[in-house]
């Protein structure tokens, strides 16, 4: 199993020596939020809480992930970038194809994109999207994206997405990975059957056990059943080497965490969050490897 940092709610000054940490330590990725505005009035309920508040307040800093992952690529050589998650249909799909591709080439392939369909109904009126058609529109803006990768005259002719001959340069060397994140049925069967990996919220063992075996079995029965299938995955009670080998043993690639929070650093305190880093290389990472 490999493991990914989230720098989420973290200062925008910490990132890139936390990215330096995390290379140092083994880690194989580190994860950027998303959100462009928080609106001082949100009507939307947040899924993923009871009450339907947010999980952060007004203030929460948002860089633009392709901008910061521009600027951390450029200070580390072999540590990947993924969005945890980039809201796709909140955007123009050749803007998107182009900041990633960038980045993509500029790091020489080491980032990957993971998508969802977004909650907050106000952010995209804001950007100028329509907020109850995402689900479909995302699912065709997977497509444009992979043909603007691609290289070459491409074209595409679809509900929502119609154009002629274009190409976009530069092109990434390789394919850009897609994960999805989401966890109502028809997110997941999207991160099953047209992604490349599913990215979870926070979950116990089993219930992540369960979830990855049912997308497991719709990929199976998809055109993408021969490629590999990365689970990004946060774990509620996975806490020492014991719960991350159940973890692995139930489908998870990826584990999804802030490796300083076992050493109880605070979010705020940037030595005590690189020693945690340290700490956690060494006392899970090469354990587990070894």
């Amino acid at each position: 199993m490999q493991f990914v940092a989230s720098l989420a709610f973290s200062p925008f000054a910490h990132f890139l020596p936390l990215a330096q940490a995390c290379e140092a330590a083994g880690l194989e990725a580190v994860s950027l939020s998303d959100h462009v505005v928080h609106p001082e009035r949100i009507d939307t309920p947040y899924p993923y809480t009871a009450d339907g508040a947010p999980r952060w307040q007004p203030g929460t800093p948002w860089p633009d992930p392709w901008v910061a992952v521009g600027a951390m690529a450029a200070v580390t050589e072999r540590l990947r970038f993924v969005t945890c998650v980039y809201v796709l249909p909140m955007r123009n799909p050749f803007l998107v194809a182009k900041a990633v591709g960038t980045a993509a080439v500029l790091s020489g392939n080491r980032v990957a994109l993971g998508v969802g369909a977004g909650w907050m109904k106000e952010e995209f009126e804001l950007l100028g999207q329509d907020f109850h058609q995402r689900g479909r529109r995302m699912d065709e803006m997977l497509q444009v994206l992979r043909a603007l990768w691609a290289g070459g005259m491409v074209e595409h002719h679809g509900r929502f997405y119609d154009f002629g001959p274009l190409d976009m340069s530069p092109a990434p060397a390789r394919e850009v990975p897609i994960y999805a994140g989401g966890l109502s049925k028809p997110a997941r069967r999207r991160a099953a059957t047209r992604c490349d990996g599913w990215i979870s919220d926070l979950h116990p063992t089993d219930e992540l056990r369960t979830l990855v075996a049912e997308m497991r079995a719709w990929r199976a029965d998809s055109e993408r059943a021969d490629r590999p299938f990365t689970v990004i995955a946060s774990a509620t009670d996975a806490l020492n080497l014991d719960g991350f080998r159940r973890l692995e043993e139930a489908g998870v690639t990826h584990l999804h965490t802030m490796p300083w929070a076992y050493s109880g650093a605070r979010l705020d305190d940037l030595p005590a969050k690189c020693d945690g880093i340290r700490r956690f290389g060494d006392e899970v990472v090469a354990k587990l490897a070894s």
